[in-house]
């Protein structure tokens, strides 16, 4: 466990809380689950969270009679009596950081895990099944297709530094699709696109995240080449807000991007974004990539079209980069 994280569980945090209460007013008239509710957690529901902890915080789990965690790797089939209405699939290694360093169970977890989860959803006759996917699908996209839509094939290395990652998600997209077309289990997929916020590790090693914990070091932010490539930077409600738009939809069989696509800067610019929203002086500091995976293989562009996913579930963003950017450092600074 990360000793930034062990001074304060996750739930207890003022900011998750708030973000709780209002991801739960924003949904409350798009789906029955959220009426008359503030709270994601309500006695007429109930959730299983699965967990092996090999990225994630190891914390005491909220756990009442509507919430069970049980400890397991998706990678084996799970077992449960319990009747399963919808199932969100986010099981998956995502930090480059890590999953180079865990190849083959980022791949076990994008294929046999999701195989897993798929055949439970058969099995359990779910309403809704959805896998999150990734915008890693796309590789590196030419500069004609960015924004990127959903119907864009992609620009990938199925044997570069990435391919671990990105391979897995699209095989994982192939296999619901195949579960839809065969079985007709009712699946959606989403593509998130840089999404951040409190709740992410510290040593996560991405990119924001990086430079949050070095500014609150007060040391210089640390940009790895030129940063010229662009992203565009999804605050987390919003991303949370989008998925379970999505997996309460019709669109079955559908793929959707998630994030917001404004706006689309670069890297450097991120830098100062962080350094203007520091409450003291903080440097910027231009160094070389430390891994292959940042060296070789970053995408140059990265931005979501996200007219398909508005158009089908009304999902529009709610928080600036600025907002976000206030929300997460506060989180921060609250561990």
């Amino acid at each position: 466990m990360s000793a930034v994280c062990s001074r304060k569980r996750l739930y207890e945090s003022r900011i998750i809380q708030e973000d709780i209460a209002e991801l739960a007013k924003n949904l409350k008239t798009y789906h029955k689950c959220f009426e008359n509710q503030h709270h994601l957690h309500h006695k007429k529901l109930k959730a299983i969270l699965l967990d092996n902890f090999i990225t994630g915080y190891e914390q005491q789990i909220i756990s009442d009679e509507n919430i069970t965690f049980r400890r397991h790797n998706v990678i084996e089939p799970f077992l449960t009596d319990e009747k399963i209405d919808y199932i969100i699939h986010a099981a998956g290694i995502a930090s480059p950081v890590y999953y180079t360093k865990y190849p083959i169970e980022t791949m076990d977890v994008g294929t046999i895990g999701t195989r897993n989860m798929l055949e439970l959803a058969r099995e359990k006759k779910v309403k809704s099944f959805l896998f999150t996917s990734s915008s890693e699908v796309y590789g590196d996209p030419d500069n004609q297709y960015v924004p990127t839509r959903e119907e864009y094939r992609g620009n990938v290395a199925v044997i570069g530094p990435r391919a671990c990652y990105d391979e897995s998600k699209r095989y994982g997209e192939t296999m619901c699709s195949a579960f839809w077309n065969v079985y007709e289990t009712p699946v959606k997929m989403v593509r998130p696109f840089n999404i951040y916020g409190p709740g992410i590790r510290p040593d996560d090693y991405r990119v924001l995240p990086n430079f949050i914990e070095h500014a609150l070091r007060k040391e210089p932010l640390p940009i790895h080449g030129d940063g010229r490539n662009t992203r565009s930077f999804c605050y987390i409600n919003d991303g949370v807000e989008s998925i379970f738009r999505v997996l309460f939809s019709d669109a079955n069989g559908e793929a959707f991007n998630i994030g917001n696509p404004e706006p689309e800067i670069s890297i450097e610019e991120l830098a100062r974004y962080v350094q203007k929203a520091m409450p003291y002086p903080v440097d910027i500091v231009k160094i070389d990539p430390p891994h292959a995976v940042y060296s070789k293989s970053d995408p140059k562009r990265r931005c979501p079209n996200i007219t398909k996913v508005s158009a089908v579930t009304g999902y529009k963003p709610r928080y600036s980069l600025e907002e976000g950017l206030k929300r997460t450092i506060a989180w921060f600074r609250e561990f």
